[in-house]
């Protein structure tokens, strides 16, 4: 900024150009950029006058196009000496400013905004005094030692030599100082020029303490990091001193500890000689130094792991199989595996951990069977939980050049463990994610193959490590999410849901027990009835484990527990008619009831990870052609729909219905519970069993749940499941299963209490379900000149039940 003598006089309309965080003093010269079109305007305006413009400032800077009430009512006069339009379309305007003017009212006009002002009078030359002479003396010398601290210009120092009003010094110095915008404004509206200067001469002493301060802070923190440094050499002396008088070095003391821990430990040879690689670069670091922390926390790792750290294993088997017996009930494929392995070891010392996966709904008990397992094995047990991981390196651990990295899950558990041959669970697998960070599953493809998982390697550690000891499982409630490559690396084993007569033994045996115990009760206290247990099991609980089971006694323990706990300790005998009031109405008991038949209406059976369920699917006939399929179904599901549409219309022709009442109209099948997905090709005998009745107007029998894929001709294919399907069939009060007769050899899954209890219908083709669906058989009212298709013999309906 330059400094200018204002001469001209000042009119009183003004066009106006607010300003944004800054402050215009009178005698001063600077460059303003000017964006906004009624700024740009009231410059035009200038332009095409006097030249003369009020510059005032916005109370916010914050707002692009300001009221009156946005704005001081002070401002300063400038004069527009030139003008510069830049590419970007903003115009550099060169002013000066001239006098102060108070603004008296605004002017309306369209383009930009005028206004009535009245200048301020001139601060007035007054005749020499003492007050006035020393203030202009001390801001003379605040602002020579505020110079070097805030970066002012030069020029300034002899400018305010050669400035002999102490106003015009107060302007001059307060448009230098980088005032807050309130402060500035502050000192443009005094009047009084020694005022004005008293006001100055506080701001820049403020600002001169600021500064000072500021500096020495900087100085400081310098002189922080010369101590440092200085540290670093005298204790370089210091150790060297020591090492003279025969003194005991603590970093060498460390480093000794490190290496007696190596000795040992039997490491692997390039384990070994990655570890005593880092222990050397540590002695030449500096102990304090943030590199020498990161090769303590690796070698802190390395003597840590289990390298050759394992426990024996018991190969008892009988008493193995009395600890897998004693805390879980049936799951007899699970115990004969354990056992397998178990003999095997006996034979031959040397032989690979196994790897496998179990997979069943929630509640079976495939966590706590990991537990047992270790238990009769004699081992340790490890959990880690996958369920949501989506960073490779949760597996691998992260490269020891990132802060605070560490090594992957599976080496933190070994180190858990304490040992090289712990069981080691991996939970949830099907819940594993990935994203940008990478795949777990594929660096999961290492740990869980036999071939490879002898040299596992660790970003961390960055050294194999032996993991062919380790025994693997992993549970899923699907196995569908896991992919191939994983899947093939493990050993399936499925654990299916449990029947009503399991459950109830297991309740007795197991959950009635443990909860008596976790909610402080004394056995004498509690007791429960068979038909309690039996109906707890089939009126409180709808699932395929037991997990619901056991909060349904423990809610009933409970309250059998207040009892006590309020004095009343005398024995309580749990019978149905105390259940219903701990428990209120059993909500499961109107699905067991007996359906009645209904047109366009059959009920299906599928799987989920839940274990099996039944779907109470609904058809109907609307205006329009074609199918809609609704219920959130996947796209097996959907390509299952439409070849049972097109089967429906072929047979309809055999039938005395309209053949054309299927293609005249829209065809809508629901699939209940919406907000679940759902896939798979088991339901479509179901719809085409309710698109035919739809089309014939023969209601479905409300007591027979079905399950099969159809072709285009109408042969029924075999599906999965079956065991889940004909429990969820039960527990929902249905007793006849109709299933392709391709799955018979599935029956012998079922226990035979079950069978007993249950009528399984095979059939071959859709006539079949038919005639053992609907509550009258179609085929027998079929036109057989009309028939088309290949030929194909139906004879009575088989049925298929254990006496």
């Amino acid at each position: 900024m330059t400094e200018r003598t204002p001469s001209q006089p000042v009119p009183e309309e003004l066009p106006v150009l607010p300003l944004r965080e800054f402050v215009v003093f009178p005698y001063m010269v600077l460059p303003l950029f000017v964006a906004r079109d009624r700024s740009m305007a009231a410059v035009e305006d200038a332009l095409a006058g006097d030249r003369l413009v009020l510059l005032v400032a916005q109370r916010d800077a914050e707002i692009d196009e300001p009221e009156p009430d946005d704005l001081y009512r002070t401002g300063t006069v400038a004069m527009v000496m030139r003008t510069m339009r830049l590419p970007d379309g903003r115009v550099k305007v060169l002013v000066q400013g001239l006098a102060k003017a108070r603004i008296d009212s605004f002017i309306e006009h369209e383009e930009s905004t005028w206004v009535r002002a009245t200048p301020v009078a001139a601060d007035e030359e007054d005749s020499w005094c003492v007050e006035a002479e020393a203030l202009m003396r001390a801001v003379r010398t605040r602002v020579e030692e505020l110079l070097p601290l805030k970066n002012l210009p030069p020029e300034i120092l002899s400018i305010t030599t050669n400035v002999q009003k102490p106003g015009r010094m107060a302007d001059l110095v307060a448009s230098n100082l980088m005032l807050r915008l309130s402060e500035a404004q502050e000192v443009l509206e005094i009047q009084d020029p020694l005022a004005r200067l008293r006001r100055v001469d506080a701001l820049i002493r403020r600002e001169l303490e600021v500064s000072t301060m500021q500096a020495e802070i900087q100085s400081q923190a310098k002189e922080e990091m010369t101590r440092g440094q200085r540290e670093a050499f005298l204790r370089e002396q210091l150790r060297a001193i020591q090492m003279e008088l025969g003194e005991v070095d603590p970093r060498g003391e460390e480093a000794d500890e490190y290496r007696i821990k190596l000795d040992e430990m039997q490491l692997p040879s390039e384990a070994r000689e990655e570890a005593m690689r880092q222990l050397r670069r540590l002695e030449r670091m500096h102990p304090d130094g943030p590199e020498a922390q990161v090769v303590r926390n690796y070698l802190d790792w390395v003597v840590e792991l289990p390298w050759a750290r394992s426990s024996p294993d018991c190969l008892d088997l009988a008493n193995a199989r009395s600890i897998l017996d004693h805390d879980h009930a049936h799951l007899q494929p699970v115990k004969d595996r354990i056992l397998e392995f178990l003999g095997v070891r006996k034979l031959r010392q040397d032989s690979r951990g196994p790897i496998l996966c179990f997979v069943g709904p929630p509640g079976v008990g495939k966590t706590s069977l990991g537990r047992s397992i270790a238990r009769a094995m004699g081992r340790e047990f490890v959990r880690v939980s996958l369920g949501g991981v989506r960073d490779e390196a949760e597996i691998r651990g992260h490269r020891r050049t990132y802060v605070g990295a560490l090594p992957g899950r599976i080496l933190q558990g070994l180190k858990q463990a304490g040992t090289s041959n712990p069981v080691f669970m991996l939970d949830e697998l099907d819940k594993i994610g990935a994203d940008f960070r990478g795949d777990p599953s594929a660096a999961l493809l290492e740990v869980l193959d036999p071939e490879q998982n002898a040299r596992f390697s660790d970003h961390f550690l960055s050294v194999p490590f032996d993991l062919s000891s380790v025994f693997f499982i992993a549970t899923a409630n699907l196995l569908d999410p896991i992919p191939g490559p994983l899947r093939d690396r493990m050993e399936v084993i499925r654990l299916p849901g449990y029947t009503p007569e399991e459950k109830a033994e297991i309740a007795g045996d197991y959950l009635i027990p443990r909860q008596i115990e976790e909610n402080g009760l004394s056995p004498e206290w509690i007791n429960w009835t068979r038909n309690a247990v039996q109906a707890i099991v089939r009126g409180y609980t709808h699932e395929a484990g037991v997990r619901n089971l056991e909060r349904q006694v423990a809610s009933v323990c409970r309250k059998v527990a207040r009892r006590a706990a309020e004095g009343d300790t005398s024995p309580v005998t749990v019978n149905q008619r105390l259940l219903r009031r701990f428990l209120g109405p059993a909500p499961y008991e109107a699905e067991k009831s007996e359906r009645s038949g209904e047109v366009g209406v059959a009920t299906g059976l599928a799987w989920t990870e839940a274990g099996g369920d039944t779907l109470r699917l609904e058809a109907t006939l609307t205006s329009g052609k074609g199918l809609v399929l609704t219920g959130q179904l996947g796209d097996v599901m959907k390509e299952s729909g439409a070849a049972a549409l097109t089967y429906a219309r072929w047979v309809v022709r055999e039938m005395d219905v309209d053949e054309t009442i299927l293609s005249r109209h829209e065809v809508h099948v629901h699939v209940p519970a919406g907000g679940i997905p759902k896939d798979g090709p088991s339901a479509g005998v179901t719809m085409a069993t309710a698109i035919v009745s739809l089309a014939t107007g023969i209601p479905v029998r409300g007591d027979v749940a079905m399950t099969g894929e159809v072709t285009l001709r109408g042969r029924v294919l075999p599906v999965g499941g079956v065991r889940e399907k004909a429990l969820a069939a039960l527990r929902a009060g249905i007793k006849t299963v109709i299933l392709p007769s391709k799955n018979l050899q599935d029956l012998d899954d079922i226990p035979k209490e079950l069978k007993r209890k249950m009528t399984f219908v095979p059939v071959a083709s859709m006539d079949e379900v038919l005639a053992a669906a609907l509550e009258t058989n179609p085929v027998r009212h079929a036109r057989p000149a009309q028939r088309s298709g290949p030929a194909s013999s139906h004879g009575p309906v088989a049925s298929v039940k254990e006496r």
